[in-house]
């Protein structure tokens, strides 16, 4: 017999969360634990996490959905989408702001205020985090995670600096990767070259929520913010976002294989089946997705059902 240091959760001070963990009097408490339940700890469970993309132009913010960046859909507000979520067992929740204007990053933290009264899993925001001071806000809002895009190419430094005030972990990058097809993969010594069904590509970093291309390869610079303490990449397909057509799996299989940080995948979720494809064939750690959840096309609960009897680890 082994014993486990169990922590106690951070949000105790909006109350107890079932949950999570049990709240007792100290902090820190040892749980006794056999080596059947050890293998079982050890074996890090495959997360599902709804993304909600916000609109934060009207009281209160608004979910919305596109397809490819574009052809945006009213989903629903906030709170109440992170709130089912929650009750559906979502491991995470992923809130972007895609107004990221400094007028409405208030409004983000009202929203995640709002939220975290009753929501008690991890929570992560993006979209205008631009300086370390905004990782804090958000923290203090709730918060447990921020995600950069835009800002982190613009300044590389901004990830060693975040990820000294406020820790790896909270520090994630978010990558938005296009195709970019090649006729000679030999030529092209510059790029991470993918061979893919549909030929061979890299894939080119997108800013400004995938209105301006940087011609940065996607997974060279994940490895640069790896080693400058990101603890996360948040990545999507530009090619399959909003499609339903499956993830990407040859650029979630590369990302994967070339870094030791999880990868989220997101872009293309159509079905339980495409979720448990990058999951087992890209290798992915999570995988995140929208419109399945916002319009209840496959509820979270029937996707970790469909995960659990093909043998994924999954917390249910």
């Amino acid at each position: 017999m082994a014993s486990v240091i169990v922590f106690k959760c951070h949000r105790s001070k909006k109350g107890s969360c079932n949950r999570c963990c049990k709240i007792f009097e100290s902090n820190i408490y040892l749980l006794p634990i056999t080596r059947k339940l050890f293998i079982g700890i050890i074996m890090l469970a495959k997360r599902i996490i709804p993304c909600l993309d916000c609109d934060l132009n009207v009281p209160h913010g608004r979910v919305v959905k596109g397809v490819e960046f574009k052809q945006i859909r009213y989903a629903g507000e906030p709170v109440a989408l992170a709130t089912k979520y929650y009750e559906d067992r979502a491991d995470e929740i992923v809130f972007l702001d895609i107004t990221a204007s400094h007028e409405r990053r208030e409004t983000m933290a009202d929203v995640i205020k709002a939220t975290t009264e009753n929501v008690f899993v991890p929570i992560c925001v993006g979209g205008g985090i631009r300086k370390p001071q905004d990782y804090v806000n958000m923290l203090k809002a709730g918060a447990d995670k921020c995600s950069t895009n835009t800002a982190a190419i613009h300044n590389p430094d901004l990830i060693n600096e975040a990820s000294k005030v406020v820790g790896s972990q909270a520090c994630v990058i978010g990558i938005d990767a296009k195709r970019r097809y090649v006729d000679d993969p030999q030529e092209n010594d510059d790029h991470v070259i993918i061979e893919t069904p549909q030929g061979y590509c890299w894939y080119d970093c997108s800013i400004y929520g995938g209105r301006e291309f940087t011609g940065i390869d996607a997974i060279k610079w994940a490895m640069e913010c790896q080693e400058r303490g990101a603890g996360e990449i948040l990545l999507t397909s530009m090619d399959r976002d909003g499609t339903k057509d499956g993830y990407d799996i040859p650029l979630n299989r590369a990302m994967s294989e070339m870094l030791d940080i999880p990868i989220i995948a997101s872009g293309g979720g159509g079905s339980p089946e495409h979720i448990y494809e990058t999951l087992t064939k890209g290798k992915s750690d999570a995988a995140l997705a929208a419109s399945i959840f916002h319009f209840d096309e496959y509820p979270v609960p029937v996707v970790k059902e469909y995960l659990k009897e093909r043998g994924v680890a999954v917390r249910l």
